[in-house]
């Protein structure tokens, strides 16, 4: 699997961004950990690649303001992993083909029975409370 976070620079393409001086504990989209006090980070609207059309959503996420790690992009980020999330795929056109809330300890077995499907082109990560996203994962 591949794993696709978001770059720091997708904060400038939104005007209404809000820079936190610190957010302990947000998910960053970014290096895909939680932040640690007193990291600059972005909030900001985002929509992820993977819907398209009337599946297109935009909902608020955070990064770093500049990130000081790089993420691992093979393997999935353990400490993003340890709730229940939800786990959307995806078919080529960007259709929602199915989604399901996943428990932790159950994501690579969850994962490899959707990529075992060929109409599921990618995954999205979601939050379970608010619906967040997270990553998205494709094939390698």
């Amino acid at each position: 699997m591949r794993i696709h976070n978001v770059p720091t620079s997708a904060a400038l393409s939104d005007p209404g961004r809000e820079y936190r001086a610190s957010e302990p504990d947000a998910p960053l989209r970014c290096c895909l950990r939680k932040s640690l006090p007193d990291e600059p980070v972005w909030l900001f609207r985002y929509s992820p690649s993977s819907g398209k059309g009337p599946y297109a959503e935009v909902g608020p996420i955070f990064t770093h303001v500049d990130c000081p790690d790089e993420p691992s992009l093979d393997r999935l980020p353990v400490e993003l992993l340890n709730n229940p999330r939800i786990l959307r795929s995806y078919n080529a056109a960007g259709q929602i083909h199915d989604g399901e809330v996943v428990e932790p300890g159950s994501f690579d077995r969850v994962i490899e029975g959707l990529f075992n499907n060929p109409e599921i082109e990618s995954l999205q990560v979601r939050s379970v409370s608010h619906g967040c996203f997270y990553f998205a994962i494709t094939r390698a």
